[in-house]
């Protein structure tokens, strides 16, 4: 596949040279000086402080360039930058080869003539745009590596390419390198200060115009073919962040995890061509690709390219954790589910063969928590994201130890790691035990996975195990991507085994702001992500499904993070959603038993004309909406015979549960739907409806709106009024999770059931 890549790719030769010739960067953009000049050698030789520099020029074979037409800003070290260059290189201009001094006069020679009217510009390509104000830092120069020898398919003396494009090659685009500098009207631009600069360069001066470590003396110094900025120190070419990363051993384990899962190596002839061309050599040279999903790659000198020129305006930043922290962190952090115990104490050697066995998506989260794609300054650690919309995590002044401003970046070492969102919150505990809970992950991937991730919102997860989702009949094929269920020796497959699995899943996810459970001694009842409740009692966790199956679950362990706790439950438990309809919820709920106390409501239900006796459910509910179903006590029923509300006997306020009159019927249904709150499912927390909220029921009038009630909902307080100003309380609900015993908080599907001590008269 990239061998096709870079094939296809050389069709955009012809269009890269031709654009290449006949404007360097949309010279449209740009005015050519006012008053005509001599060329820029011939300028810096008139000026008398540049002899050191000129001869260099001449080493470097760059006299006829600069001597002639062009387009150019050159950065131009004079005379006593040059004695300072060699007094601290303890080297001379003699000895200077033409290597050097072709490094020196190509990375300070920038494509385009920009004076300090546009020098802090972004020359956007974008049309109409133009010049943005104030945008740029950087400035592509005439310096690039080219091809080098390195580790590769070949061994160590493979002749390499950078890639020049994040996870892609194009060809004919040299990477050229990029020059920083810091001009105040960006600066200032950007809320940046002389510290931002100072923090890398803290022995320079900063001036307000300044060329990496370099002060700019004298500016906007025209020539024929562009313009000269005379500066006080010779500027070598920046590495890049990969060659950063390679120079200092502290950091050689992240360099190393980086190459084993990120880096690839591709040929083609047309480079291979072009190399034999150049050098006469006849070796297979390979491009170095890092992979597309890594942030950026860190050889790539240009940006992203989402425009021509974007790497004027920004560039990436490394924060890269020295050995004995990365170490650390993977020993404690990453691997702590692949260990023998989670306190287990592993080797160096021990760490690195479990990192070669990780999962890639795991390693990309690692690496990535450590990548920003966009230029981090030191001011700016916390308003600044990285590729997983996180924060720097970093004390300016304490955990770094290293910086540098790199051509295409920011380097920066820390002794600590970037402790990412995916290994420190509740979402991490299934994450990264992928051999006990692969099924549960992927499901928080389908859409989960950024809300349980996010550190300043508190959750409370029930693990999944893939043992117990198994043990229940659930399964997931990785390399299909297919779900299952398999009950009585039939599998069914597809989108809707998925969508139970999630339902599932979202019953085990509760928010939790206030740490209503960390502790699970009490009892009580709580809503889930998904709208749903469940219940606790003494670690007794229950939902609709698991006290339909007569389950009971105990809470046996938990483990807290950053942003909550994950709870496990024993016997494999799962909490399970149920799947009666109300009229069954209610049945289940011992209600045909004369004793209990959903008795008359229920007898009243089951001969209605509104119970469809085939579906077992009430005509005109919809499947998967939420409800509150209010019911009675016998007691408040009774009095609602007696008061003409419902069929029965006035005088005694025995009910008549199968009138005959179509009058008595439709009392029935009325009073039935009124009793049941339509689209929302309400506990007695003061969550919802805490004011008096007029809320719908699923009773229609006669022109078919709908009739409401009041709801009024404090904590352990929900109270109903309906329109003739009656009120009706909520009774406490029972601790107990045995069918026959529960009176309110009754856990139904997507439906909470609650005894009230008063009946609610309708009207329309």
């Amino acid at each position: 596949m990239m061998y096709k890549l870079l094939k296809n790719l050389s069709v955009l030769f012809c269009a890269v040279v031709f654009f290449g010739s006949c404007r360097k960067e949309k010279e449209e953009f740009y005015e050519r000086p006012e008053n005509l000049a001599p060329p820029i050698y011939q300028v810096l030789a008139s000026k008398g402080n540049f002899t050191t520099l000129l001869a260099v020029i001449d080493k470097s074979g760059y006299k006829n360039t600069l001597s002639n037409a062009g387009y150019w800003t050159l950065f131009a070290p004079n005379d006593a930058a040059f004695q300072k260059y060699f007094s601290e290189k303890n080297t001379s201009l003699a000895a200077m080869d033409s290597v050097t001094a072709r490094k020196i006069v190509t990375y300070c020679l920038v494509y385009n003539a920009f004076q300090t009217n546009h020098i802090a510009d972004f020359q956007s390509t974008a049309q109409p745009v133009g010049w943005v104000a104030n945008a740029a830092y950087k400035r592509r120069t005439a310096y690039y590596d080219g091809f080098y020898t390195g580790t590769g398919p070949d061994g160590a003396n493979t002749t390499l390419l950078s890639s020049n494009r994040n996870g892609s090659y194009l060809l004919n685009d040299n990477n050229n390198k990029h020059i920083p500098y810091f001009y105040s009207t960006y600066m200032t631009a950007r809320n940046l200060t002389e510290s931002d600069y100072k923090y890398f360069f803290p022995n320079s001066t900063y001036n307000g115009f300044n060329v990496v470590d370099a002060q700019v003396l004298s500016r906007d110094i025209l020539a024929e073919n562009g313009v000269i900025h005379e500066i006080d120190r010779v500027v070598l070419p920046l590495p890049n962040l990969e060659d950063q990363l390679a120079s200092n051993p502290q950091y050689s384990l992240y360099k190393r995890i980086l190459e084993r899962f990120m880096v690839t190596y591709a040929t083609s002839n047309d480079i291979n061509n072009r190399y034999r061309i150049l050098t006469g050599k006849s070796n297979n040279v390979y491009v170095k690709f890092y992979s597309p999903t890594l942030a950026f790659s860190p050889n790539n000198e240009n940006f992203l390219k989402t425009q021509e020129n974007d790497a004027q305006s920004d560039g990436y930043t490394m924060f890269i954790p020295t050995n004995d922290v990365l170490y650390k962190y993977l020993n404690d952090v990453v691997l702590e589910f692949f260990k023998t115990t989670p306190n287990q104490q592993l080797s160096n050697a021990e760490i690195d063969a479990l990192v070669n066995t990780l999962p890639p998506n795991i390693v990309t989260d690692l690496l990535n928590a450590h990548l920003f794609q966009t230029t981090v300054w030191p001011s700016k650690f916390t308003a600044t994201a990285n590729f997983l919309n996180e924060p720097a995590r970093f004390n300016l002044n304490t955990d770094i130890i290293d910086r540098k401003f790199c051509s295409n970046g920011i380097f920066y070492g820390t002794n600590q790691p970037q402790r990412t969102n995916v290994f420190s919150t509740v979402f991490a505990r299934a994450y990264l035990d992928p051999r006990n809970y692969s099924i549960m992950t992927t499901l928080l991937n389908n859409g989960l996975r950024t809300v349980v991730s996010n550190p300043n919102l508190k959750y409370t997860i029930f693990m999944m195990p893939d043992a117990a989702l198994r043990a229940a009949g659930y399964n997931y094929d990785a390399a299909t991507t297919t779900y299952s269920y398999t009950s009585n020796g039939a599998t069914t497959t597809g989108n809707g085994v998925r969508d139970q699995l999630l339902r599932i899943l979202q019953l085990s996810i509760v928010p939790t702001p206030n740490n209503e459970l960390d502790n699970l001694s009490g009892n009580g009842i709580i809503e889930t992500v998904n709208g749903e409740y469940i219940r606790w009692d003494n670690n007794i966790i229950s939902s609709g499904g698991t006290v339909e199956k007569g389950l009971t679950f105990r809470a046996v362990d938990s483990k807290p993070y950053v942003n909550g706790k994950v709870y496990y439950l024993d016997n494999n438990g799962l909490l399970f959603y149920p799947e009666k309809t109300i009229p069954q919820e209610i049945l289940f709920n011992n209600a045909d038993n004369s004793s209990s106390p959903y008795y008359a409501f229920y007898q009243y239900l089951k001969n209605s004309q509104i119970y469809n006796a085939v579906t077992q459910d009430i005509t005109g509910l919809t499947v998967g909406a939420s409800y509150t179903v209010l019911i009675p006590t016998n007691a408040a029923i009774s009095q609602a015979v007696r008061d003409g509300i419902l069929p029965g006997t006035i005088a005694t306020g025995v009910p008549n549960f199968t009138p005959s009159l179509s009058t008595d019927k439709d009392k029935v249904s009325r009073f039935i739907l009124y009793h049941i709150i339509n689209g929302l499912t309400i506990a007695p927390d003061g969550k919802k409806s805490p004011n008096g909220t007029a809320q719908p029921t699923v009773l229609r009038d006669g022109n078919g709106n709908v009739v409401n009630v009041s709801v009024f909902n404090q904590p352990n307080n929900l109270r109903i009024q309906d329109n003739f100003g009656r009120s009706a309380t909520v009774l406490p609900a029972s601790s107990s999770n045995t069918p026959g015993q529960i009176t309110s908080n009754y856990l139904g599907n997507r439906t909470l059931f609650h005894l009230i001590n008063n009946y609610l008269q309708y009207t329309y």
